[in-house]
């Protein structure tokens, strides 16, 4: 038998092959759907996915202004951020998040859900979200994905 008649293939930057995504995040729950933009992301959802290498596809999170979070965590979650100033802790509510920046909750739950490192800051930039239902990319012909 010839063992090396078959190898193990590992993606690089060159070889990957990115696509384009649309998810609308209307009526979606907050966790559950920035999982699978993690996941999609990452590259978890192909065959060649290569834990160390930007595989995974572009995405383009639309309707970012009507997403759900369950039970009473609409007000009872805080988010903390510091403005690097001495006494410069800021908190925030989702509901008031969401009437100044509503892109940015979807965006601080995907940031969570991926690797903490260089990998991790470079995959960040594969995620475009948007408030309303219309994104500047439709030169780049995305397919919508349902989850």
């Amino acid at each position: 038998m010839n063992t090396l008649s078959y190898k193990t293939i590992s993606a690089n930057k060159e070889t990957a092959q990115k696509e384009w995504v649309v998810v609308d995040a209307q009526g979606e729950v907050l966790g559950r759907l920035a999982s699978n933009i993690a996941r999609l992301i990452r590259g978890k959802h192909k065959t060649n996915f290569t834990p160390h290498v930007d595989c995974g596809d572009n995405v383009i999170v639309i309707n970012a202004d009507k997403v759900r979070l369950t039970g009473a965590k609409m007000t009872d979650k805080v988010y903390v951020r510091h403005t690097g100033y001495p006494g410069g802790q800021r908190f925030a509510s989702p509901r008031l998040l969401l009437e100044k920046h509503p892109e940015r909750i979807i965006e601080h739950a995907v940031k969570g859900m991926l690797p903490k490192n260089r990998l991790g800051r470079r995959l960040y930039t594969n995620l475009y979200v948007y408030a309303g239902g219309q994104h500047p990319h439709e030169a780049q012909q995305p397919t919508e994905v349902k989850f």
